[in-house]
């Protein structure tokens, strides 16, 4: 491959270091998904509980097709390692219904039937498969679960739990979803000071998550991710532990996204790890 050279390998160790010379072809030069993912059980944990699925795709040839990446994130609850299988159930589940109904048509063109769900239908149904299936075969147990789809620089999330979905731009962290926990609910009715929630009783009490019977009320959002933007999934390991400043900076002074996640990760540790941590962070690629 000639418009590879190396530059240097180190005298220790076998890491070598390639650029692209000005010759590479145009194909070469075009921008690369970029996501990265990392899971821990903490300092204070037996075993760990949270799930992270993460599918992406990408279509270059004569026909261009938008980046296609699926991005699950669940943190399951119930004792006796039923967390655990209750939220792999859930994001398998969920991960399953997208792949089938929006990126599997997409291969066919069939995502321009007209009699299609809307992609937050889709959502929405994928999440209540994952709900039926976790009441059915795993009572008793239960998990959040955040599903990010993303279709070139546009994200459609659906969401239910206290896992959350950041949109992370030069102006700083913003939140996209809502936790549908009882603190909460408190804070929005004006009954509790956000300062007062980090040590209430019932910080972690969920009114609404996968696992339970019926139908749920599942919240979606649609966002536009612009390039160099981050897209960002985590555990409430990640949330309760880590200010959001400390958050931004571990981010935007990371080597990759990969990395990232590694010290988010890292500073939740650093700061008690009281819950697993999980984060997923995806960057929308420049143009």
């Amino acid at each position: 491959m000639h418009f590879l050279r190396r530059l240097f390998e180190r005298e220790q160790g076998s890491a070598v270091e390639a650029v692209v010379s000005p010759d590479t072809p145009e194909a070469l030069r075009r921008p690369r998904l970029e996501v990265g993912w990392a899971t821990d059980v903490g300092k204070m944990r037996e075993h760990n509980e949270d799930t992270a699925l993460v599918i992406t795709a990408a279509h270059d040839g004569g026909e261009k097709r938008p980046w296609f990446g699926l991005f699950v994130l669940a943190d399951g609850m119930g004792g006796h390692r039923a967390g655990e299988m209750a939220s792999s159930m859930a994001a398998r589940v969920a991960a399953h219904h997208i792949a089938r109904h929006v990126y599997l048509p997409s291969l066919t063109d069939q995502e321009h039937d007209a009699n299609r769900p809307a992609l937050t239908e889709i959502l929405v149904d994928a999440v209540q498969a994952a709900n039926e299936a976790v009441s059915d075969q795993l009572p008793g147990s239960g998990t959040t679960l955040t599903c990010a789809l993303v279709l070139g620089t546009q994200a459609y999330v659906g969401h239910v739990g206290d896992s959350r979905a950041y949109l992370l731009t030069e102006e700083g962290l913003d939140q996209i979803t809502r936790d549908h926990s009882l603190l909460d609910r408190l804070i929005s009715l004006g009954e509790l000071a956000r300062e007062e929630a980090a040590e209430h009783p019932q910080k972690n009490v969920l009114y609404r998550a996968v696992g339970q019977s019926g139908r749920l009320d599942v919240d979606t959002h649609v966002r536009k991710i612009p390039p160099g933007d981050h897209l960002l999934l985590c555990s409430d390991g990640l949330w309760d532990m880590v200010d959001e400043e400390v958050i931004v900076k571990v981010v935007t002074e990371a080597s990759s996204v990969q990395a990232a996640c590694e010290d988010l990760v890292a500073a939740a540790n650093l700061a008690g790890g009281r819950d697993n941590t999980t984060t997923i962070l995806w960057r929308s690629p420049h143009a």
